[in-house]
């Protein structure tokens, strides 16, 4: 591979969509050459998946089944889209990756599914690749919700599934992002999300440039 994959991960309301344009504005200056993407919703199927995922009501999917979905979404993903812009040498910036599986449907889900099952989905849709950085945002739930129904007034179409979750939810899910973060050092960066903008901004890019040499 001769690109770089960068994942974003984190919380509702972290602002990552915000801070991976940033960072992508920021790598152009530095004459990297840029994909934009997320998961789900990489791809023309994946963004079909997205709507069933993360539209309409909370219960309509338990653990197994949004585990599958979310992992036949970053099959397509990988083979479509990562995979051949890094062998281009293009720097792949992407909003979510596996983590938010992990975290999402074992940690959330309080352990409703094993790390086993979750693994084995991994090894068996994207074999033993690894992102090159993972930049995990961090925020105490109820301000990153009280941010993502915000930011939900001005869409179309309400991607609430998840933010209409209990609190209780959530918080096992910052505790997963944490955990994994902790169990992967030389991969994630934590980093505060609580800040403004344009200083957090300025945290990716040093997290970015230290790691990268740039």
């Amino acid at each position: 591979m001769l690109g770089k994959f960068i994942t974003f991960e984190g919380g509702e309301g972290t602002g990552k969509s915000t801070q991976i344009k940033l960072l992508a504005d920021f790598l152009k200056t530095k004459q990297k050459d840029i994909v934009l993407t997320k998961e789900p919703g990489g791809t023309q199927i994946g963004l079909e998946l997205r709507r069933i995922l993360i539209e309409g009501e909370v219960n309509k999917l338990d653990a197994q089944a949004e585990a599958l979905l979310f992992f036949a979404d970053r099959r397509i993903h990988m083979v479509k889209k990562v995979w051949p812009a890094l062998e281009n040498g293009q720097w792949v910036l992407s909003d979510r990756f596996a983590d938010s599986t992990m975290a999402y449907q074992y940690y959330a889900y309080n352990k409703r599914l094993s790390k086993e099952d979750i693994d084995a989905l991994y090894a068996f849709a994207v074999g033993k690749f690894k992102p090159d950085l993972t930049i995990v945002l961090d925020i105490e739930p109820t301000i990153g919700l009280a941010r993502s129904f915000k930011k939900a007034e001005t869409m179309e179409n309400k991607e609430t599934r998840n933010e209409n979750r209990e609190l209780i939810w959530h918080q096992n899910l910052r505790h997963g992002f944490l955990e994994i973060a902790k169990e992967n050092p030389d991969r994630c960066v934590v980093l505060d999300a609580n800040k403004t903008i344009e200083d957090l901004h300025q945290d990716i890019v040093k997290v970015v440039c230290d790691k990268f040499g740039i």
